[in-house]
C-alpha cells in the first residue's frame, strides 16, 4: 500500500498533514476536509480509515477488491463511487479501479492498477482555492473529470491504427492478421463500450439525484463530466460501425477480386478449349475426315483454331471478363 497523499484542508488551502486513523472534526461551513488518496490498499489501512471516518463495512469490502464495475451507493449520508479506469498498453486496454468515499468533510479515493493515476491533478486545484474551497463534492467532480478525460486518449491511439487499417484494406488484401487484429480491436471496444455505459450511469445520477453531501451549487458541474463520457462514447460507437466496415469492404473487396479472376480463368479455358477441342477431333483414328487428304488441310485447320480463338477473345474482351 502506497499513501500517496493525506491532508486537511480549510477554505482551499493546504493546512497540515494527516494521519490514516485521524478523526477531522465537521466543518459546518464544508470548507474545512480532508483528501486522503491510496494506492493499492492494504485491509489494516482500510480499517483504520473506516474507524476515524465511520465508513460503512460493505463499501470497506467492495474497495478491497480490485476490479469491479463502476457504481454508486449512499450508506447514510456517506456517498461511495467505483469508477474503472482505464489505460491502453500496446494493443490491449488495462482496466483499474479508484473507489472513492465522499462524506461532508472528508474524500478518501483508494485506487487499484496501474491505471487512473490523477497526476497533478491536486496541485492544479491547490492553485485555484475559490474553486477547491467549494469542498469535498468539488473535488469529487475534478477527480471523475479527470479519470473520464484519460478515455479519449485510449480511444485516439486504437482510432490512429484502425484508420492505417481501413486505408491498406483498399489497396491490398487484409491478411490473416490484420483480420485477427479487428475481431481483437471489435473485442476490446465493446468492453470499453460496456465501462462507458456504466460510467455515464453513474455521473448522470450524481446529475440527477440529491445527495446530502453534494451540494445544489456543484451538482451542474457532473453535467460536463457527463458530456465527456457521451462524448467518447458517441466516438467509440462510430469506431465500432468503421471496424464492421473495414471488415465488409475487404470482404466484398477479396469477392470482387475472386470473381474477377474466376472469369478471366474461365475465358482463357474456353478459348484454349476450342483449339484442343479442334485437335483432338483430328488426332482421331478415322479415315473420312473433311480435309484429312488435302495439302492444305493442317492450314484450314489452323486457320479455324485462330479465327474461334479471336472471334471469343473479343466477345470476352467486350464483356471484361478479360
Amino acid at each position: 500500500m502506497t499513501v500517496l497523499a493525506a491532508y486537511y484542508y480549510n477554505a482551499g488551502k493546504r493546512v497540515r498533514k494527516l494521519a490514516l486513523d485521524e478523526r477531522v472534526p465537521l466543518d459546518e461551513s464544508r470548507s474545512g476536509f480532508c483528501w486522503i488518496a491510496l494506492h493499492d490498499p492494504a485491509t489494516d489501512e482500510l480499517r483504520a480509515l473506516q474507524g476515524a471516518y465511520d465508513l460503512h463495512p460493505l463499501a470497506i469490502d467492495n474497495a478491497m477488491h480490485p476490479l469491479c464495475p463502476p457504481k454508486l451507493e449512499v450508506y447514510n449520508d456517506e456517498l461511495y463511487i467505483v469508477a474503472q479506469t482505464a489505460e491502453l498498453v500496446g494493443d490491449e486496454i488495462r482496466y483499474g479501479k479508484t473507489a472513492i468515499f465522499t462524506g461532508h468533510n472528508h474524500l478518501i479515493t483508494a485506487r487499484h492498477g496501474a491505471g487512473g493515476a490523477l497526476g497533478n491533478l491536486r496541485e492544479q486545484l491547490e492553485g485555484s482555492p475559490t474553486l477547491f474551497g467549494k469542498g469535498v463534492d468539488y473535488v469529487l467532480h475534478a477527480v471523475l473529470h479527470r479519470i473520464v478525460d484519460q478515455y479519449l486518449p485510449i480511444f485516439e491511439m486504437i482510432e490512429d491504427g484502425v484508420l492505417e487499417m481501413e486505408k491498406r484494406s483498399r489497396d491490398d488484401f487484409l491478411g490473416r492478421k490484420d483480420v485477427a487484429r479487428i475481431f481483437e480491436l471489435r473485442g476490446e471496444l465493446t468492453r470499453f463500450q460496456r465501462t462507458l455505459g456504466a460510467m455515464s450511469e453513474v455521473v448522470r445520477k450524481l446529475v440527477r439525484g440529491h445527495f446530502p453531501c453534494i451540494s445544489a451549487e456543484v451538482r451542474p458541474y457532473f453535467n460536463d463530466v457527463a458530456d465527456h463520457v457521451d462524448r467518447v462514447q458517441s466516438m467509440v460507437n462510430g469506431l465500432l460501425v468503421n471496424l464492421s466496415t473495414v471488415f465488409e469492404f475487404s470482404s466484398l473487396l477479396e469477392a470482387q477480386r475472386t470473381g474477377m479472376s474466376t472469369r478471366r480463368l474461365a475465358a482463357w479455358a474456353a478459348i484454349l478449349a476450342v483449339p484442343s477441342a479442334i485437335a483432338g477431333i483430328y488426332g482421331m483414328n478415322f479415315k473420312h475426315l473433311p480435309g484429312l487428304n488435302s495439302a492444305y488441310g493442317w492450314m484450314a485447320a489452323l486457320g479455324l483454331m485462330a479465327a474461334t480463338c479471336l472471334f471469343l477473345f473479343m466477345r470476352f474482351k467486350k464483356a471484361r471478363w478479360l
